[in-house]
């Protein structure tokens, strides 16, 4: 008898484990789908850069592991038509690669290596949408940014992967528009308006997108606390889709951004949440967030994995020990300031400085000494 009962209850885990991902995927989309729910649901950018490459699959990994719902991550198009997850129009920051993503095959950007935000060379490789799709199946959404001129190629491979659940595509294009060219999609697959408040037409195209497309999130961006729409926003959207905002800067949303919140959390992430109605942030601080939402009771602590063994001592890089921190030093004290690349980040994994841009080299340059790997 206790043999048997022993069976069953291997069984009966067996199972659960098997079914884990499927129920936490279930999970953020009932969430998702329910502007009413408190729940504030956490999107990270990029994935988990801070330690690891950013748009990997570890990246992706790591978020998850945290208890990420959303994964943020960007899309480009090789020469050959493959659609791989890298932000930027060239290989230079990212890889061990130089010049365009559109002049490589993917077999010549497979035979790279990413690089950190150190800058230093891992052993990781650029990975292509459909095995970014296939890792995180289940298991958490994938906010596909830069993605919306790919959306055909996009729905080919979501469902060839069997993941039209488990993405969200988004775009500041009108909502004719949209329903137009792309409302074949739009009962599978999640789409979400985006609008800058400090247009003077914003509130007009909001209520374009509720009317035309019925969104269950819509992305809001503005630039300065002057502006008084999104409390109009929070008003118009109360009980018909979730309000996302940004934390990754200070021109995103008002200055209530990832370093006020370092300082303050209630100045901001707690304004955008409790006087904006936010209820999807997304963040470059993805497990400083979770551990915040936690506290306040907006994030259930059973979503959260707290094991940081994958934290790993390569990953794991200080100011003092990245080779870039001479750079980073000299750039705060304002006595330099670096050739810009589209991006627009420094970066270590304990710090982010957003600024007008970063290096369009593989190596920055101090008084002619080279700096980098």
């Amino acid at each position: 008898m206790i043999n048997r009962k022993l069976v069953v209850f291997v069984s009966f885990c067996i199972l659960s484990i098997s079914s884990f991902a499927q129920t936490r995927l279930d999970s953020i989309r009932n969430k998702l789908f329910a502007p009413e729910n408190k729940n504030v649901l956490v999107a990270s950018h990029r994935g988990d850069w801070r330690n690891a490459c950013e748009n990997s699959i570890e990246a992706i990994d790591n978020a998850v592991k945290m208890g990420v719902d959303i994964v943020e991550v960007d899309l480009a198009r090789t020469k050959d038509g493959h659609l791989i997850l890298m932000h930027d129009s060239k290989l230079d920051r990212t890889t061990t690669g130089k010049g365009l993503v559109a002049d490589h095959t993917l077999a010549e950007i497979k035979a790279l290596q990413l690089r950190n935000g150190c800058h230093i060379k891992t052993i990781y490789k650029v990975p292509t949408l459909e095995e970014a799709l296939l890792f995180a199946k289940g298991r958490v959404m994938l906010n596909l940014d830069k993605a919306f001129d790919y959306f055909d190629q996009v729905y080919t491979l979501l469902e060839k992967t069997g993941t039209t659940d488990m993405v969200i595509m988004k775009s500041d294009a009108p909502a004719d528009y949209v329903k137009k060219n792309y409302g074949k999609y739009l009962k599978k697959v999640v789409f979400m308006p985006k609008i800058n408040l400090d247009d003077k037409n914003a509130m007009q195209r909001l209520d374009d997108y509720l009317q035309i497309i019925n969104p269950v999130a819509v992305e809001f961006k503005f630039a300065s606390d002057l502006n008084r729409l999104p409390y109009d926003v929070k008003n118009a959207m109360k009980g018909r889709a979730r309000i996302w905002y940004n934390t990754l800067w200070n021109t995103h949303a008002g200055g209530h951004d990832d370093d006020c919140s370092l300082v303050d959390p209630d100045e901001g992430y707690g304004y955008l949440i409790d006087s904006l109605g936010a209820s999807i942030l997304q963040t470059d601080r993805p497990a400083y967030l979770i551990n915040y939402l936690k506290k306040k009771e907006l994030k259930k602590k059973w979503e959260c994995i707290e094991n940081w063994d994958y934290l790993s001592v390569e990953n794991e890089w200080t100011m003092q020990t990245s080779p870039n921190f001479d750079v980073e030093e000299v750039f705060l004290k304002g006595k330099h300031t670096p050739a810009t690349n589209e991006d627009g980040i420094i970066v270590t994994p304990y710090f982010a400085a957003v600024i007008d841009g970063a290096t369009a080299k593989s190596e920055l340059e101090i008084d002619g000494k080279k700096r980098g790997v």
